[in-house]
């Protein structure tokens, strides 16, 4: 019985050698995978995080986990659900770009609406406060601080040639922030001066 048994351990152990052998070749390639992850991951991860961040996070969960795999000597393991974290690391800068533009062209027709506006409705405030200011109308003026609105008017207007500046160097989501805050800034002026603006931006 020991003779026989003998071959069989021989053969477990043949093959628990063979598998240890198999196990340690795919070692390199699994590392060389990561490190392609790793390089698509960091090439778009600054797009990725701010137009696709919760793609970024998904992939970069999934890299953890495959690293966590190759510390723990599963070569198998990585070179089983790698190709596929690779795939979608490597689509991470289209879908970011594809994403920007999409954001880009909003903002663009954001800005369009608000420049055709905000400047129409700067000149209804200045008029509005000039006949405000006339003594004929000091009646319909009685009650408003006409000095404040004429100072937030200013303020407003300043705050408009920002964005200008902003939208010519290329800064769209700021001239576009900047934008809106003026135009609410005029709807408040509008409401203290009693004026309704004609078409407000929605």
């Amino acid at each position: 019985m020991k003779a026989k048994a003998r071959p069989g351990r021989w053969v477990i152990l043949s093959l628990a050698a063979l598998a240890l052998a198999a196990c340690a070749g795919q070692k390199e390639p699994a590392r060389k995978l990561l490190a392609d992850i790793d390089t698509s991951v960091t090439a778009a991860s600054a797009e990725a995080a701010k137009y696709i961040p919760d793609r970024l996070m998904a992939v970069q969960r999934q890299t953890g986990e495959l690293k966590a795999a190759f510390d723990k000597h599963d070569y198998p393991a990585v070179m089983n659900g790698g190709p596929a974290v690779l795939a979608a690391a490597q689509t991470l800068a289209m879908a970011a770009a594809s994403k920007k533009d999409e954001v880009l062209k909003a903002m663009n027709d954001q800005w369009t609406v608000l420049a055709g506006a905000v400047p129409d409705y700067l000149t209804a405030i200045q008029k509005r406060l000039d006949f405000l200011r006339k003594k004929a109308n000091q009646k319909l003026a009685a009650g408003m601080d006409l000095d404040a609105a004429k100072s937030g008017e200013e303020d407003a207007a300043l705050l408009w040639s920002k964005a200008q500046a902003a939208f010519a160097s290329g800064s769209m989501d700021e001239a576009v922030r900047t934008a809106q805050e003026v135009k609410s800034r005029i709807e408040a002026l509008a409401a203290a001066l009693k004026l309704d603006l004609v078409a407000p931006v929605t």
